[in-house]
């Protein structure tokens, strides 16, 4: 029996580097994880120790993220600033003196089309992905392809602007959706009861009237993001993941109620909103079926 034919893919993350193999069909066939090392150096050494160890040189295809805009050749992540500057411009495949080709997209896509092929919206093909963390990330498949847009930002959900004379954000949204959920902001709009979202879930849970006040305008402010990426995007299901998202019941039972009062339902169905499920290993996977596609020229 001829071996199957396998993929590699690795997410470097600012934290971790997670990697994995899988075979064609998804099954997968071994992982690994390592910190991630903050010379440009040793992280070449490092992701290259890996690929070697998970058998690179068996691998039909290779795919890697990390956050970042990603060149529109899929070779490197063309724009980086402010954390993890070493990987900008890279040429993974010249770097790694890779004997195949290594394709290069963004961390918070490579996990859209890791959840679209094995995880919540396996099966679908119009998909919106939130990441819910220190800031908010996300992607966009239409009609079953990565869309990355013209220079690779398509798909930063949580810079879309809710209030227009609120403060800017990083990528100077006014009012955004990442400044009223994300991790980083908890403590600024709690005013410093809380300095992360799990203190503030926690508290919700014990009963706090305070906490669960705040937690009602993040909740509320999600549903107002997400019914506004409904009305643009008109997607079959709405997948929400990171570490936000693990709050469970406490987010997406009020999370739905509040989608009552904001989504707009022509036919009367409401957009599914679901967790995630392929947990911290969701960009590796789909790096790796990022380079299964670009090899087919079936990715964007």
């Amino acid at each position: 029996m001829s071996e199957p034919e396998i993929a590699i893919g690795i997410d470097v993350g600012g934290t971790n580097i997670k990697a994995i193999v899988v075979d064609s069909a998804g099954r997968e066939l071994a992982r690994q994880g390592a910190s991630t090392p903050e010379d440009a150096d040793r992280l070449l050494v490092a992701v290259g120790g890996m690929a070697r160890q998970l058998g690179v040189e068996r691998a039909r295809w290779f795919g890697l993220c990390s956050p970042g805009l990603a060149a529109l050749d899929d070779r490197s992540i063309a724009w980086m600033r402010g954390r993890m500057e070493a990987v900008e411009g890279l040429d993974w495949t010249v770097a790694l003196r890779c004997p195949l080709p290594v394709r290069v997209l963004n961390d918070a896509h490579a996990a859209t089309l890791g959840e679209a092929w094995l995880g919540a919206a396996r099966n679908r093909r119009h998909v919106v992905l939130l990441t819910l963390g220190t800031g908010i990330g996300g992607g966009i498949l239409v009609d079953g392809r990565l869309l990355q847009g013209a220079i690779g930002r398509a798909g930063h959900l949580g810079h879309m602007s809710l209030d227009p004379y609120g403060p800017p954000d990083i990528c100077r949204a006014p009012g955004s959706l990442e400044d009223a959920v994300a991790d980083w902001s908890v403590e600024r709009r709690t005013g410093g009861r809380f300095t992360s979202t799990a203190e503030l879930v926690s508290a919700v849970e014990a009963g706090d009237v305070q906490a669960a006040s705040a937690w009602g305008r993040v909740v509320r402010s999600l549903a107002a993001g997400i019914a506004s990426l409904v009305n643009i995007l008109d997607p079959e299901i709405v997948v929400v993941g990171g570490g936000i998202a693990r709050a469970g019941d406490t987010l997406f039972e009020p999370l739905r109620r509040e989608m009552i009062d904001v989504e707009w339902r022509p036919l009367g169905e409401a957009v599914p909103i679901v967790p995630a499920e392929l947990g911290d290993f969701a960009g590796a996977i789909g790096a790796a079926r990022f380079a299964m596609l670009a090899a087919e020229g079936a990715a964007p």
